[in-house]
């Protein structure tokens, strides 16, 4: 008996090996689009956007790119999605994640052409990941009782990661900036404590940290130039006079003193909210909106400082670095919560003035100043210093650290490898499987740095078989080098996220026995 078509005409579905097919060949598109950002010689890709303006971002950051692109499949999205989330959780890794699912997808691939069932290929991929992160266990280094040394370590792990991006030629300044910055927060995770200013010009090495907080704003025409122990109100409130607010009306007068009379009503109204804002006692004020002229006069008669228009961003900080609170109504100023600091005050900045509150009353905050060519290049370092402070804070909370340049992916492959010879079964294979898409990585590295691959993984895989090995690519030198001496060093944790991640979003690729498109909505004929 023939079964009639359930879905709808403009509905589509694959299934079996095709939707396989699809899911596998979408995640290798994009793993092969990233690939060759991976590692200190990976190259940069230039997205444009075809909205107004024709915006341009110039990056080698894995979630930047993947974030950026109009993805069609399925399969492919799951990818980007775990791109999105290692971003979110560690900050680095971005990269290796993608490139990793894809591998374990790519192996997966030729594993289903054998006839081996996909759970049973999945069953294995779980004992292999667990060896994986088991053999990483053993091998980690802790030197958070050491702070000499664990300081050390956070320079490394900077460093490291600086070098792929586009600071790597300054890394030892940037990672000393980012270092010193991630200190003063003493264990928090919290970056908002930590801003990044970017002016164009100079060149990157004249980038500095800067402790307290800069906000980028003039300070008025008849203001105090110079305030100590400030008192600070930060304010979103509208400070001209309240309009007639009903669309289309019109006032009529019979003469030019009634007209007078309404200008000086309203100016009474916007001298008693200036009075009620002096009444809290403060010497700075600080609003998200504009101040016009007649409030700046009073303001600068009764000797505060007021800073207008100050961007959300820049007062929602402003705010928690001086430990006060945003206000919209003043009627009782003991119930408004004022910010402190100990110093405001005008500087330059290349060709622009700026106004920076020190001794602030959070005093782990600071704000890392970045010069550079361009606002192209601005933005790549921003984004390449931020990968470095959020993977530099993960650090300090999980203090245990790893060799990097390939050395962790060798380390699990050794271990997996044994852990194949064991497993009797099909399994077996698709754990063996999972040890070549680990090696995947530092090949996927070698290749990048133009260097021949297949022979620095042989002696690398030569080199680990010797006991307690700390051998790793060198792509500088081109060679197998020791990765402890070469001080390049990553962190436990985003190793670990990459590894469970990729593992899972592989998993979820390999369940997938059908694809169903659903047919696209019709806009209804309203004639």
């Amino acid at each position: 008996m023939a079964v009639e078509r359930i879905l709808k005409d403009e509905a589509s579905e694959e299934k079996g090996d095709r939707a396989r097919m699809a899911s596998f060949v979408g995640a290798m598109a994009i793993s092969d689009l990233v690939k060759t950002t991976l590692g200190p010689k990976g190259m940069d890709k230039i997205l444009q956007s075809t909205g107004r303006g024709r915006s341009v971002t110039v990056t080698n950051d894995g979630a930047t790119i993947l974030k950026s692109l109009p993805i069609d499949n399925p399969a492919a999205k799951v990818l980007v999605d775990i791109s999105k989330v290692q971003d979110d959780e560690v900050g680095d890794g971005t990269t290796s994640v993608v490139v990793l699912a894809g591998e374990l997808l790519r192996e997966a691939e030729k594993l289903i052409a054998m006839k081996i069932h996909p759970m049973t290929i999945i069953s294995g991929y779980r004992m292999a990941s667990e060896c994986a992160r088991d053999a990483l266990l053993n091998k980690v280094v802790d030197n958070k009782d050491d702070a000499e040394k664990f300081r050390s370590d956070l320079m490394k792990i900077a460093m490291t990661t600086l070098s792929s991006k586009i600071l790597s030629q300054d890394k030892e300044h940037f990672g000393k900036l980012a270092v010193d910055a991630v200190m003063r927060l003493k264990g928090s995770t919290n970056l908002e404590a930590i801003q990044i200013i970017k002016k164009p010009g100079g060149s990157l090495r004249d980038s500095f940290l800067d402790e307290g907080f800069i906000l980028d704003k003039k300070i008025g025409i008849g203001q105090p130039k110079r305030i100590e122990n400030a008192k600070i109100l930060v304010a979103n409130t509208a400070m001209d006079t309240d309009k007639v607010k009903i669309y289309g009306a019109r006032v009529r007068v019979d003469s030019m003193t009634r007209v007078a009379e309404i200008e000086a009503a309203e100016k009474e109204k916007m001298r008693e909210k200036v009075n009620k804002i002096i009444a809290h006692g403060i010497n700075c004020f600080v609003n998200r909106q504009l101040i016009y002229n007649f409030p700046e006069e009073l303001f600068a008669d009764a000797g505060i400082l007021a800073i207008e228009h100050a961007d959300f961003d820049g007062i929602e900080r402003l705010a928690l670095v001086t430990g006060g609170e945003i206000a919209s109504t003043f009627d009782n100023p003991e119930s408004v919560k004022l910010g402190h600091c100990k110093l405001i005050e005008e500087i330059m900045i290349g060709e622009d003035k700026l106004i920076h509150f020190s001794g602030v009353a959070m005093g782990q905050a600071c704000t890392i100043v970045l010069r550079g060519a361009s606002d192209h290049v601005l933005d790549e370092a921003e984004r390449s210093l931020h990968d470095a402070l959020c993977v530099l804070s993960q650090t300090v909370n999980d203090s245990r650290v790893l060799l990097g340049g390939g050395w962790p992916e060798i380390v699990m492959a050794k271990d997996v490898d044994e852990l194949a010879r064991k497993t009797p079964g099909k399994k077996s294979h698709a754990i063996e499987a999972f040890s070549r898409a680990l090696q995947a990585i530092p090949t996927i590295i070698a290749d990048n740095a133009g260097l021949d691959s297949a022979e620095l993984i042989s002696q690398l895989r030569a080199e680990h078989h010797k006991e307690g090995s700390t051998s790793g690519i060198d792509v500088i030198s081109g060679t197998v080098g020791d990765m402890a001496v070469l001080g390049i060093a990553e962190s436990f944790k985003v190793k670990q996220a990459i590894l469970l991640s990729a593992t899972e979003a592989a998993e979820m690729i390999l369940r997938v026995d059908e694809i169903i498109k659903s047919a696209p909505r019709k806009r209804e004929d309203r004639m």
